[in-house]
Parts: structure tokens; sequence; C-alpha cells
């Protein structure tokens, strides 16, 4: 299937994220490993994984059309939760002639901040890409905190640096809660350091999910008032220089400003009032928000004003 994005649009989000002119499309680049990592980092780095269209908006609701995506991660500093990034990057991946598709992701639910129990249903999605020398990569550029800065590899047991200490690495197995243990699914793991035990994260198939699944998970994941982005304010932007490359995260949870340059995350500002955390979304994140989006916030609870922060 062909990229929603013409060769203009792709152009401009190519200027957009600032990427190196030999990957330009004048410059005919190979779609290589260099080239998909570099269009991985400057994404995370330029677009943010945030949710605040279901607090700050009159409608509350997430659109996964890909021009709507489209005009609205190139205004305003903006960006969007799992589904409309890995979309949106879908769709870029397409347009520069990779071979790419979406695939639906189970995950664990963080327990005292970390993955435990069962896998639940699909509210995540990530890339898989095969490049022109026939490697397989899992690109996944909307999962935010203890995300992949980098493509990984789908081959099992691979451990790849991620951030600081973090290592990150891919296993293929099947699910503890499955009855049918030939089906394997891919599993992310992280681990703080190489003396930490690996958490298994989430879990994905090789199989192409398509743009009517995620309108399925996308109504779940965004009206459900058992889905945390439906009562919690997030905000996760990866920091990069030319030197480190992807380097650390700063996050926003509902009213802390949390940073993490690669060792302990600290809390850096704690708003009190809506007024702060607009600033805040400014200051730290390059985010600003229309008079009619501010005042979408009012009455829910998830307002400052109307909620204990943090």
């Amino acid at each position: 299937m062909a990229s929603a994005y013409s060769v203009k649009q792709i152009d401009d989000y190519l200027k957009y994220i600032g990427i190196d002119h030999k990957y330009h499309r004048k410059a005919n680049p190979s779609k290589d490993l260099a080239f998909l990592s570099a269009l991985h980092a400057l994404q995370i780095t330029t677009i943010p994984y945030e949710n605040l269209i279901l607090h700050y908006s009159l409608e509350h609701k997430v659109s996964l059309d890909p021009q709507t995506i489209y005009k609205k991660f190139t205004t305003n500093g903006r960006g969007g939760y799992c589904m409309e990034n890995s979309i949106f990057f879908n769709h870029i991946l397409r347009g520069l002639g990779f071979n790419a598709y979406t695939a639906g992701v189970r995950i664990r639910p963080r327990i005292e901040g970390v993955p435990q129990g069962d896998y639940i249903g699909w509210v995540h999605v990530v890339n898989i890409v095969t490049l022109e020398d026939g490697s397989k990569y899992m690109v996944d550029v909307g999962f935010g905190g203890d995300g992949a800065t980098k493509p990984l590899p789908l081959t099992p047991g691979i451990a790849v640096l991620n951030i600081g200490t973090q290592e990150i690495r891919l296993v293929h197995e099947p699910l503890p809660t499955q009855a049918l243990t030939s089906q394997k699914f891919w599993i992310y793991q992280y681990r703080n350091s190489p003396t930490k035990p690996w958490n298994s994260f989430y879990a994905f198939p090789e199989l192409e999910f398509l743009h009517a699944d995620f309108e399925i998970m996308n109504y779940y994941t965004g009206t459900n008032p058992e889905s945390f982005q439906t009562f919690t304010v997030l905000v996760v932007k990866f920091l990069r220089d030319e030197e480190r490359g992807v380097y650390g995260k700063v996050m926003l949870v509902n009213g802390e400003v949390k940073r993490n340059l690669g060792g302990r995350t600290e809390v850096v500002k704690i708003c009190k009032t809506e007024e702060e955390r607009i600033e805040a979304l400014e200051e730290w994140f390059g985010i600003t928000l229309r008079a009619e989006e501010m005042d979408g916030i009012k009455g829910m609870s998830t307002e400052l004003s109307a909620r204990k922060v943090g």
C-alpha cells in the first residue's frame, strides 16, 4: 500500500526533523540501518510521545487519520500517543521507500514502576521493517519511557545499549498464558544495568495489523475509564545531541516534570496549577496549546485544580 503522504510532505518532514542532507530524497540514500536509525532518533527527539488531546481539547478524541496526524505533528511542537506515532512513522517509512508494516502489541502494566503480571489486550503498535539486505527490525517510536531509542533486530537475545546503562533486546517465546505454545511472540525486554534481571514489557507477532484494527484499539485506549491514558496526563520527549546521540529524556506525568540524563530520574518541577503546567509544557517540551485546547481540561479529573498533584 502506498504512503498517505505526498512527496512534498515527506520532504517537509525531513527538514522538520533536521536530518542530514545525505538522507534527503534527492540524494537517493540506501534503505539501510544507518538511514533507519537516523530517522528513528530524530523522530523521537523531535516529535514527543504525548496524550494531551485526551485532556486538552474540546472533543477529547484521538484521530488516526494520517493527514490529521501530519498536521498535528508539524505544528506547535505537538506529538501523539503510540498509535498516532507509529501510524505516522509507517507512512513516512513507506513514502521513503522502506519495506515496513505495522503490528499490534500486547503490553504488561507497570506495578510500582516495573512491568508485571499478564499481558493485556492489543493497546500498542510497532513497525516491522525489512531492509534491502533482508534483515528485519522492530521500530518503536511511540512507547515513551523505557522505549527503544533505536531499531532492534528481530534476532533473539541480542542486547543493545539504550540510554545510560540500560540494555534492551528481543526474545522469541510463547506467552505464559498461551494454550498453543507453538505460536511465538517477539518479547521486548529491558534491564537497567548488566547486573539487573531482564524485564519483559511487551509482546508482538509478525502479523500485519490494518488501520481498521487500530481504530478498535484506539477507541478502547482513548475512551475506556480503565485505560491509564484517560486519567493520566503524559508527555515523554527524548533528548539528543550530535556527540552522544539519544542520551536522556524529559517527562511530564500529571503535575510532575521529570528528567533522566542516562542515570537516575529526578523531579525538576512540580506544577500545582494549570497555569504552571501550561508553562512547563512550553519550557520543557516546546509545546504550545491554543486557548480552546486549554479550556478543554476544565472540569476533568486531570485538571490540576481538581486533583492532587503527582
